[in-house]
Order: structure tokens, then sequence, then C-alpha cells
């Protein structure tokens, strides 16, 4: 065995237990969410149909309560309507999507307490599968910590996220001194934080890590590398990135949204595989799960469509780690409370 070789699987092993000491720390999980305590069923007996899922990126948003300006760009007059879980639940399909949780929707920041407030009210509610919220907030404010006070100590609200990719946003904005420190008060509060950003500053994400080691930092949609795209350049910096991210245990992979990145009427679920498999590769099955991100999925496919692609994907995997990436993992790290 070479040095090389010898040297990765430790530090797979190292990180795969750092992982599960992380998600140790999470409240006690209910019968049906817990990892299956029997022989994994062979990659062939597989029904799909029997996967739970928990849905950890649902946007929902009601055009008559709040102002989102990013819906007035031309390539998203398609998805510039309301989205309702009525709606939501309508188009799931066969999929057995047992608990959603709410993600921010980039409102106007004047609205961002009216959004949470919005998504708690959901959860309160038996209606409806959705348990948390990743809320909206600016941890690049001196006014973050003020804004966060009524949630400390709120189960339900499970992480913040802010979207680094907007073009007011500059690269590096996330290691300024403002949003480390509020960062590392999210990890204080027991709270993650979703790094949405550039495909091809994904690095930041890696030195966040390192400046906030309390802070479970969640990387969404597999860093956003357009799954078509020949760019040899960017696809090369986004995988350093991720590897570079995945060498920090309390990092994390929601494979999530890269259905939009694809041509619409012009992809198939194995345009997906490449991104899919290297992001499982490189942070491992615990430390990756599944979010919808509908509606902006539906740019490019309907929601039920979206989800048979990574199921597709990862059929031949054996029972017990399809239910990790699509229920388990989820549960045990944004630490979801049962209705």
């Amino acid at each position: 065995m070479s040095t090389q070789t010898s040297r990765r699987e430790f530090l797979e092993a190292a990180s795969a237990v750092a992982a599960g000491a992380w998600l140790s720390l999470s409240t006690p999980l209910a019968a049906e969410d817990r990892p299956a305590q029997v022989i994994p069923k062979k990659a062939s007996a597989v029904n799909q149909s029997d996967l739970p899922i928990v849905d950890t990126h649902q946007h929902l948003w009601d055009l008559t309560k709040f102002k989102l300006p990013w819906l007035k760009g031309d390539a998203v007059q398609k998805i510039n309507r309301s989205f309702l879980m009525s709606d939501y639940l309508k188009l799931i399909g066969s999929h057995k999507v047992v608990k959603t949780v709410y993600m921010e929707v980039n409102v106007d920041p004047s609205q961002q307490a009216a959004e949470a407030e919005y998504a708690l009210d959901l959860c309160r509610r038996d209606d409806n599968p959705m348990v948390g919220a990743i809320i909206g907030g600016s941890p690049q404010s001196s006014d973050f910590a003020k804004y966060m006070q009524p949630y400390a100590e709120n189960r339900r609200v499970n992480g913040v996220r802010t979207v680094l990719h907007d073009p007011d946003r500059p690269k590096g904005m996330c290691l300024e001194p403002t949003f480390v420190d509020n960062v590392k008060r999210l990890g204080d509060m027991d709270k993650s934080f979703d790094l949405c950003m550039r495909p091809g500053e994904i690095l930041d994400g890696a030195k966040l890590a390192d400046l906030c080691p309390k802070t479970r930092l969640v990387v969404d949609h597999c860093g956003n590398m357009p799954v078509q795209s020949e760019d040899k350049a960017l696809r090369e910096a986004w995988m350093n990135g991720m590897k570079e991210t995945a060498a920090r245990p309390h990092t994390f992979c929601k494979i999530s949204g890269i259905i939009v990145t694809a041509k619409p009427n012009a992809w198939k679920p194995q345009d997906l595989a490449a991104n899919i498999h290297f992001c499982l590769e490189t942070f491992g099955i615990d430390r990756c799960f599944f979010g919808g991100d509908w509606p902006v999925c539906t740019l490019t496919a309907p929601l039920a469509e979206w989800i048979d692609a990574p199921k597709q994907i990862v059929k031949d995997k054996s029972f017990d780690d399809q239910k990790k990436w699509f229920h388990v993992n989820a549960v045990l790290l944004y630490k979801l409370q049962p209705k």
C-alpha cells in the first residue's frame, strides 16, 4: 500500500469519526428516523418507493406577503408568482416526503423577521410536513445578534442562510470579521449556516470553517457547479474548493438545486451523475443529504421528475445508504424535531 493511499484512507476514516461525533450531538431520533438496525438490504432489493424523504430545501413564497427583488430578472419570470405549501403537496407525486425544512427565499431584508414567522407558523401546524426552517439573515450586519435573539432557543429554527452569489455580494464577503463573528455566534446557538456561493469560490467555505470550528456549515446545491459545463478551469477550482471544505469535519453537502444548471428539455439523469458522485465521494455518505429546491427546480424540471433523477443515480447503493442520504442525515444534522 502506498503512503499516499494510506494517508487518504486515514483522513477518510478520521473524517467519518469526526462527522459521527458531530451528529451524535443530536436529540434522540424517533423510531422512523433511525438507521435500520438490521442487515442492509441488497441493492437489487431496494424498493425506492419505500424511501422516506426529508426535503431540506423547500422554498415557499406568497407574493401577497413578501417582496422578492430577484424575481424581477428575465430568467426567472416562469416562477414570478406565489408558490404555497398546498401547491407543493400536489406536486410531489408518489415520492414519500415525510418532512420538509423551509429554506429562506432572499426576501427584502426588511422582511426577514416576518418571513421567519411565516415559516414557524407552518411548522406549528399539523396540515403539512414542515418541521424546521433555515431562516434568512445578514451575518454581514452589526445588527445580526439582535435579529437572532428571539430565535436563539427556538428548536424549529435550525440555521441561517444568506445568498453569497448575488451580484452585490463581493468575493470573500463571508470572511469579513463581522460575518465571521456572527457565524461563530450561530455555532454558540447550536445552529448551522448554509453556504450558497459561486462554484469558483468554495475555497472560502473551507476558510470560514477554519475560523468557525463550532458551527456546522452546509454547502448548498453541490457548490453550484453547472452540471453540463465544459469550463475545465471552473470545474477544477470547484473540485479543489469542495475537497478542502470537506476536509473540515463540521462541513456537509446538500445535494440540491443542480437540476437548475441543466438545459431545460435537454438533460437526462446521467448529466447530474458526475457532480452527485463527486460530492458523495468527497464528503462521504454520512455528510450528504437531499434538498428539493422547489419551485426553483421547475425552471428546468417538475419537482417529481427532479426527485426521480438522483434516485436513479444512487439506485445501486444499499437501502441503508439511500435512507441516510434522503432522510437520516438531515434529521441528525439539522436536529429536526417531530411535529
